[in-house]
């Protein structure tokens, strides 16, 4: 009878945890594994939302709705867009053909984009999800570990709709409102990556 009892009890240990392998060599599975998860996960509150910060990537500064992260030598700039949240703007993606790489993302009712294009020797990441948006210029070799980052950062925001509705009631808010359109990729990538280069 001992022996069953400890048969299974080692049974419900070696089975009551599941591990998740992710191939990070294919960019697809990357998004399709982390995306569809349902992760209540967070670990850095933001103004009317949260999310989770992956092991290895630190919180560098915010600026209103804007944060700027860091990881193994590459900057992400993340927007969110409450705005487009709160009224669900719908957004207007083609796949670019020339891109490096070019995908329309549906996934758990969320949609997004995510497009890859050379930029001076580099690649220019933009990862748009969820009503937020993660721009980061890498080198080729990082590519992959930064779509794991941004993947999780990105399917793991959760917004305060309450906080969100106080705040966009607030003149204060409206007076200091700057418009971003994070629904189209850019087609001349912003001066901040020519800053960055220069330092």
């Amino acid at each position: 009878m001992k022996k069953i009892v400890v048969t299974l009890m080692l049974v419900f240990l070696v089975t009551g945890c599941t591990v998740v392998r992710i191939d990070t060599g294919s960019i697809d599975n990357t998004i399709n594994v982390i995306l569809s998860k349902d992760n209540n996960l967070y670990n850095t509150v933001g103004k009317g939302y949260k999310y989770y910060k992956p092991r290895g990537v630190t919180y560098i500064d915010t600026n209103e709705y804007n944060e700027k992260l860091y990881s193994d030598g590459n900057y992400y700039y993340l927007y969110v867009d409450i705005n487009s949240y709160y009224y669900k703007k719908e957004f207007d993606y083609k796949e670019n053909k020339k891109a490096y790489y070019s995908r329309i993302i549906n996934i758990n009712n969320k949609l997004g984009y995510l497009e890859i294009n050379k930029y001076k020797g580099k690649y220019l990441v933009e990862f748009m999800y969820n009503y937020a948006k993660i721009e980061t210029l890498v080198n080729k070799g990082d590519i992959n570990n930064v779509v794991l980052n941004l993947s999780y950062i990105l399917s793991t925001i959760k917004y305060n709709s309450k906080i969100i509705k106080i705040m966009l009631n607030d003149n204060n808010f409206i007076n200091k409102e700057e418009r971003y359109d994070i629904f189209t990729p850019k087609d001349d990538t912003m001066e901040l990556y020519n800053y960055e280069e220069d330092e």
